[in-house]
């Protein structure tokens, strides 16, 4: 049977001195309300790594990382019949996330970076879009690696680099600001994956292309998921009128007959701990 939150904490605390990781937190916090509403690529990959999960007889303690809005925390509560401790970093998502959902689930603030876990107490780590914000990945999953049983499988999925390629090009045709976050080359990943000291691992890209009519669109999306610009070299202040028409006439040029393509690479990983290694 799995245990309360208080019984999986361990002693690690959340790293709360990284002022990005206070950005990533509050933007995500903002956005509880609104991101529902607009994740709908969001469900899709995290529905593609659920239907990727190994078929497991004897789980009793998983965790969902980077739960957001807990979605797919219930989703994993009833494909599994157990409860599921949902872990955040942004304190808003988790408020949500526990307004709206059966009490049996767990909810606690923490950093995928510094997991409050105790090791070798979990069977499975979910985490969906959400590893991507960790400025520092390998110790996530060097984290994952500690908190898993033998046997155990940490499963996420991540974006890597060609991820909102159309909309970075349109920018740079305007500015030299930084205007779109940047994500690790899937060579960079791949690379990470396999210094982790997992004993086997799975990586798999997807490619989605979504399509607006306005970039407007795209742009007001990513603002309600919390997922707009939060790298260094960003511009301060409001983007003036016109280098907002700047960008509308840039990006006009990569319009297709479906509108202004938005392409989305998404890692699909699987890890593995083997069962002799502790």
């Amino acid at each position: 049977m799995a245990g309360t939150a208080d019984q999986q904490l361990g002693a690690a605390d959340v790293n709360s001195a990284a002022i990005d990781k206070r950005q990533v937190a509050a933007s995500f916090s903002r956005a509880a309300g609104t991101y529902d509403q607009v994740a709908e690529l969001q469900r899709k990959v995290g529905n593609n790594l659920l239907s990727r999960l190994p078929e497991a007889e004897q789980l009793s303690q998983l965790a969902d990382i980077g739960c957001g809005t807990g979605y797919f925390t219930r989703a994993l509560a009833e494909r599994f019949g157990l409860p599921v401790l949902g872990l955040d970093i942004a304190e808003g998502m988790l408020r949500y996330a526990r307004d709206r959902s059966p009490a049996a689930l767990g909810w606690v603030a923490a950093d995928a970076e510094s997991l409050p876990l105790r090791s070798a107490s979990q069977d499975l780590l979910f985490s969906s879009l959400a590893l991507q914000w960790c400025p520092q990945l390998p110790l996530a999953l060097s984290e994952g690696y500690r908190v898993l049983r033998p046997g155990g499988c940490m499963a996420f999925n991540t974006l890597v680099e060609g991820t909102l390629g159309e909309l970075r090009a349109a920018w740079q045709a305007v500015d030299g600001f930084v205007h779109v976050n940047r994500f690790m080359p899937l060579a960079q990943l791949q690379a990470m994956l396999a210094a982790a000291g997992f004993a086997r691992w799975h990586c798999e890209v997807e490619a989605h292309v979504l399509h607006y009519g306005q970039v407007s669109e795209l742009t007001h999306e990513l603002k309600a998921l919390g997922a707009h610009n939060l790298n260094a070299g960003r511009p301060s202040g409001l983007t003036g009128r016109a280098r907002l028409r700047a960008l509308t006439t840039a990006y006009e040029s990569q319009r297709q007959t479906a509108g202004l393509p938005a392409t989305y690479q998404v890692a699909q990983v699987l890890l593995f701990k083997g069962i002799d290694q502790a």
